[in-house]
């Protein structure tokens, strides 16, 4: 097995222009809706690995870099895709596909995709759509997406700054305007698109109406739940679920570094959504301020977290 020369990899941000998105992330026209933080193409900033990217070093390192317990279960991609979104308006209103979906419909070896959200800030008011209302039927449903009246279907949930929840594929939904959030999925960015709220139509965002009926189930929303922020150093959950977890992770400088342990299985992403931290892991030591992202890799072991005064981190893994 191949040695990996650096186990933790920093990684660049990709930021990707939306007509519904703000200038939170990225000042730029028109605006940033999202940056991708950490996927297969995402490239490594610095060290010996610098430039290269992640799917290029899984299949050069895929059990050191991805973990023992994970690497068996991903053969042709890196699994996860990692981004912030910051939504200045409403998104359209999508679904995605499951795993067996994605093989019929997009090609044999698609991963489906399952997401969770994390909203970091949100602003009085604000709302996502999140599944069907209740007592709405399959007809009713397909009737809804044909007719392109989802909205009168459509679950309304307020949100807040601190709320986490899981859309499973099959869900219908879409992100409000006034939130800028943490986005967590596999590593698919198959989206049919059910609505989009009459904007002029164009090559990337055409709707897809077939493949919304044959995708959708009229299940309501998942709960939101709100992960308690430790009051020193230590983690809570936040997501959990067959195809990702997500911890939050607090550290503070009075409560010491956080130690954490890969064990050999599995890797981990680390964002930082306030402060600052410094990474340690043998002699090796990196730097991440707000937003900044860095993985490390499954075979690390242990490594330290440490913040010189008090940071807030969101830490994803593939479930062992």
């Amino acid at each position: 097995m191949d040695q990996l020369d650096q186990h933790l990899l920093r990684l660049e941000p990709q930021p990707r222009q939306r007509v519904w998105g703000g200038r939170q992330l990225w000042p730029s026209d028109p605006p940033t809706g999202e940056m991708w933080v950490a996927y297969g193409p995402s490239r490594v900033a610095g060290g010996p690995f610098g430039g290269r990217t992640l799917d290029d070093l899984s299949r050069g390192f895929r059990e050191p870099l991805l973990g023992s317990a994970v690497a068996p279960r991903f053969q042709a991609r890196f699994p996860l895709l990692v981004k912030l979104l910051d939504c200045a308006d409403w998104l359209s209103v999508q679904v995605h596909p499951d795993d067996d979906q994605a093989a019929r419909m997009v090609g044999a070896g698609e991963p489906g995709k399952t997401e969770a959200w994390y909203f970091l800030e949100a602003e009085p008011g604000s709302q996502i759509m999140l599944g069907v209302r209740s007592g709405v039927d399959e007809a009713e449903l397909e009737a809804a997406i044909r007719g392109g009246h989802v909205r009168d279907v459509a679950a309304l949930l307020d949100v807040r700054a601190g709320e986490a929840v899981l859309v499973p594929a099959g869900t219908l939904h879409a992100l409000g305007p006034g939130l800028l959030l943490y986005e967590i999925q596999q590593a698919s960015d198959t989206t049919y698109r059910v609505y989009d709220w009459d904007r002029p139509a164009s090559a990337g965002r055409q709707l897809h109406i077939e493949e919304s009926v044959a995708v959708t189930r009229p299940i309501g929303p998942s709960p939101l739940g709100t992960p308690a922020l430790p009051g020193g150093t230590g983690t809570s959950d936040a997501i959990d679920s067959a195809y990702f977890d997500l911890d939050l992770v607090r550290v503070t400088a009075d409560g010491g570094s956080l130690a954490v342990d890969t064990a050999g299985e599995r890797f981990h992403i680390l964002t930082v959504i306030a402060g600052e931290v410094e990474v340690r892991s043998r002699d090796e030591r990196i730097d991440l301020g707000r937003f900044g992202t860095a993985l490390v890799a499954g075979s690390t072991g242990r490594y330290e977290i440490r913040a010189a005064g008090s940071a807030t981190l969101l830490r994803a893994t593939v479930p062992a």
